[in-house]
């Protein structure tokens, strides 16, 4: 069995957080929603297998970046700027999910806010690759793009009409 980070740094995983797609998905959204402040970046490793990639690909809230390839631990660096210093919650609003087996792609569409019952100041879609291994739900790939004027979220995606 390859390592995973937690197993590295000896975390302890919530069995709850990755019991289901369901669950592994609301963790995700869960750690790093919240008023501005430090995240639980430990809980956050668990969810990830060894060699997790979390891939942007367009400008994002804090960052113009564009397209790229990151570890989790990359990701955690580059997002932890903008999390300590602004208030920040992201909700899923719909998902559309397949399932092969042991894997699933998931498209989750989320909004975000800068206050918890405030309006959304983004919308986009993170694409959710799942594993089932090791009796328990691993999140191998999460890649993302915020909607923009030239590329608005597709109806199917969305829960309700604008």
């Amino acid at each position: 069995m390859t390592d995973t980070p937690a197993d590295k740094v000896k975390l302890k995983v919530r069995p709850e957080d990755v019991e289901s797609p369901d669950a592994i998905i609301k963790a995700v959204y869960d750690i790093i929603s919240g008023p501005a402040g430090e995240r639980n970046w430990p809980r956050l490793r668990t969810l990830y297998i060894e060699g997790a990639r979390l891939i942007p690909t367009g400008k994002r809230m804090h960052d113009d970046g564009g397209f790229q390839v990151l570890s989790v631990d990359e990701w955690i660096a580059d997002a932890s700027g903008f999390l300590n210093e602004n208030d920040f919650w992201e909700k899923e609003i719909m998902r559309h999910s397949d399932q092969f087996g042991n894997m699933i792609q998931a498209f989750s569409t989320y909004e975000a806010r800068d206050r918890e019952d405030g309006q959304p100041i983004a919308r986009g879609i993170n694409s959710i690759q799942l594993l089932y291994k090791d009796k328990r739900w691993w999140i191998v790939t999460v890649m993302w793009a915020n909607e923009k004027d030239d590329n608005p979220i597709p109806r199917e995606f969305l829960p309700y009409l604008w």
